[in-house]
């Protein structure tokens, strides 16, 4: 009893960890459990439009990143004659154009696509540094002290406080007092000042699909110890409205051209449903060492490894029918073989390409055995058989039309040669009948195989969700200790188990 405690101790541990990675990705990752679904992604372009009297022109446009509820993937410009820089290495990203002479109006794009991502990892940025408190008149100090001490006496915190100001700045007399010779930002950025609330006006963008020519809007973002609020500075409403895309957040002009006169920013978007791996792809196009995904690998690589991760889930379809069913096979795992060959070509075309091929085989080697062969010469030429065996099937194939007969390329012919081999040695030693079980038991098998790994759903889990790997692992590991009886022996044995008739 104690051997077997590390056993099910690490059993219980591969179980464990696999599902408890799968649980992380979709959790952390938003890694769907089922296929089909799809991800919002949105992609935004901003149109510069300014005027230049035949000099030079630097541009430079703030522009947006990733951020709670939004994963920037790519970026990208269309400025014909202007050099470009992207500033990212600073606190401010913005994109930069320059060149030596411009002359009329000119035209310059950004533009960013962005994924909805709820799990998105982006913190906001930190709050601005406190700076000592603003000069103003006397009396819009007044006014500004008044309507801080009435909200004091209804909040419980920063946001709180900050929710109150806003609406005593948009409903109270004091409130339109402070708004006379200023604007709504700037009247709500000296509020937060003056009683000493961590805040910063920001622009930002409402994402509506087909949009063109729309304006940014300015919000006030508040700091709290946890959290952060936004409201809207055009009525003092609180909340980030959904799809609500913060452009610049860093405290810097928006735009700023030097050289040219008559400027104008305008948005365009548009809105896109993708699927979720080509989502996750996109996202993962540029991977931290951190980060490990699939994803990240070049689409030859996923495909390849798309196929190779089907394989222990048809293992573990041969270990059941083996070890729990009791069916016999030709080879131990040569039905997850043929079942990958079967993914490549059409069900019917493969399997009677396969017959035919196998059986054809059995002839030439019933032949060959004759010749009294050593063993490797025995197989090479089985080997050179099958490839011209299989040759011949395909212009066949071809001349009749059956294009689908030319996807018999796919089988591996080594292993076939192997498996003509095992059976013209089983008919020589067990006979017809013990052949017919086993060839009969693989493409059983094969085809049981052939309808678990074509499942969308286990081909999602398996390439979406890697650790479910060591989940399969453990339940080999179970199945391979199991010592009971098999279906087939109930079955066979199943007379034995029969009550006797009483004799009359």
């Amino acid at each position: 009893m104690q051997e077997r405690i590390p056993f099910y101790l690490l059993v219980i541990l591969l179980i464990v960890v696999g599902t408890g990675s799968a649980v992380y990705r979709h959790l952390n990752q938003q890694v769907p459990w089922l296929p089909g679904q799809t991800r919002e992604i949105w992609d935004v372009e901003a149109r510069l439009e300014f005027s230049a009297p035949n000099t030079g022109v630097i541009a430079r446009l703030a522009i947006p990143e990733s951020q709670p509820g939004f994963t920037l993937l790519r970026q990208g410009t269309a400025s014909p004659g202007y050099g470009l820089s992207y500033l990212t290495e600073g606190l401010a990203p913005a994109v930069r154009w320059s060149t030596e002479a411009a002359d009329g109006k000119q035209v310059l794009y950004y533009r960013a696509r962005f994924l909805v991502d709820p799990k998105a990892d982006q913190a906001w940025p930190k709050p601005p540094l406190q700076n000592s408190e603003p000069i103003v008149p006397e009396q819009v100090r007044l006014a500004a002290d008044q309507l801080i001490s009435q909200a004091q006496q209804r909040a419980a915190d920063e946001i709180t406080l900050a929710a109150q100001l806003m609406r005593l700045l948009f409903e109270d007399q004091q409130g339109e007092l402070l708004r006379q010779e200023r604007s709504n930002g700037e009247a709500a950025m000296l509020l937060m000042q003056l009683a000493a609330l961590p805040a910063r006006q920001v622009t930002a963008l409402k994402l509506r699909s087909g949009r063109r020519n729309q304006n940014s809007l300015s919000y006030l973002m508040v700091y709290g110890d946890q959290q952060v609020a936004f409201f809207n500075l055009t009525n003092g409403k609180e909340g980030r409205p959904e799809r609500l895309l913060i452009w610049e957040m860093r405290d810097q002009p928006l735009i700023d051209v030097e050289g040219g006169r008559s400027t104008r920013l305008s948005f365009s978007m548009l809105r896109e449903e993708l699927a979720v791996q080509d989502a996750l792809e996109q996202k993962y196009d540029d991977l931290s060492l951190v980060q490990v995904s699939l994803h990240s690998l070049p689409l030859q690589e996923q495909q390849l490894f798309r196929g190779l991760l089907l394989i222990p889930v048809g293992v573990m379809v041969v270990l059941m029918m083996r070890v729990l069913v009791g069916l016999r096979t030709s080879g131990t795992f040569m039905p997850v073989l043929i079942a990958l060959a079967l993914m490549q070509t059409e069900l019917g075309a493969g399997l009677a390409g396969f017959v035919l091929v196998v059986l054809a085989g059995l002839i030439v080697r019933g032949y060959l055995s004759r010749l009294n062969l050593l063993l490797v010469a025995r197989i090479s030429a089985v080997i050179i058989v099958v490839i011209l065996l299989t040759a011949t099937f395909s212009v066949i194939a071809y001349n009749l039309r059956i294009v689908a007969g030319l996807n018999i390329i796919f089988f591996p012919m080594i292993i076939i040669a192997w498996t003509i081999e095992r059976l013209s040695l089983l008919w020589e030693e067990e006979g017809a009948e013990e052949v017919f079980k086993q060839g009969g038991g693989s493409l059983l098998v094969a085809l049981l195989a052939y309808m678990v790994m074509l499942n969308t759903l286990i081909q999602h889990l398996t390439f979406n969700f890697p650790g479910l790997q060591l989940v399969l692992l453990g339940a080999i590991l179970l199945l391979g200790r199991y010592t009971g009886y098999r279906l087939v022996e109930l079955v066979r044995f199943s007379p034995m188990l029969r009550q006797p008739e009483d004799k009359k």
